[in-house]
């Protein structure tokens, strides 16, 4: 009947996937590497805000062997209030891929295709943050769509590729997260 989810289905809605701590640090690092190729952006219209700064910096912490704890996520929580603060579009992308990658350490071991924006939302913020300030070229996105998968370690191609394929909406950003997805799984 339509409306109704296979057992399939609920299986795979309810499986966990086995996420070990250096996984997460590995996909935090990939995430702060993209979040920070744009931190400038954010930056430029608001030089004495750190939120984003500090967002990073507490990601490549966790990534480098720190904790994951309250420090961590009140910085991711910090970016987002900042992205809402900044004065430009592509300003607040920049914000958002700071946040994401400070979030990405709170990647769920889930088997919901939701969690893949764990792990690429913040080359997908960053993207879209290079696009809009290349006057909305999207293919300035995609270019840097290409540049992150290629900075993918193969930990990180490894733990995508134990989730579902990106979810669809999500606008543009969701869009460049899918199209990361597919440029990275096999």
């Amino acid at each position: 009947m339509a409306g109704e989810t296979s057992e399939a289905e609920q299986a795979t809605a309810t499986a966990e996937i086995v996420l070990s701590k250096q996984d997460l640090r590995e996909v935090t690092a990939f995430a702060a590497a993209c979040a920070e190729e744009v931190l400038a952006v954010f930056e430029a219209g608001r030089p004495d805000d750190a939120r984003p700064r500090e967002a990073i910096g507490a990601a490549w912490e966790f990534a480098r062997g720190g904790e994951r704890g309250k420090a961590l996520r009140d910085t991711a929580w910090a970016a987002l209030k900042a992205a809402k603060d900044a004065d430009t579009e592509a300003g607040r992308e920049a914000a958002r891929a700071a946040m994401a990658a400070a979030g990405a350490a709170y990647l769920h071991p889930l088997a919901k295709a939701t969690q893949v924006k764990h792990i690429l939302g913040a080359a997908a913020h960053a993207a879209r943050a290079a696009e809009l300030v290349a006057g909305d070229d999207r293919t300035v996105g995609a270019e840097r769509v290409e540049r992150a998968a290629c900075h993918a370690t193969p930990a990180v191609v490894d733990v995508l590729g134990r989730f579902p394929a990106a979810p669809g909406g999500g606008g543009r950003v969701g869009e460049l997260i899918r199209l990361l997805d597919v440029g990275l799984r096999p």
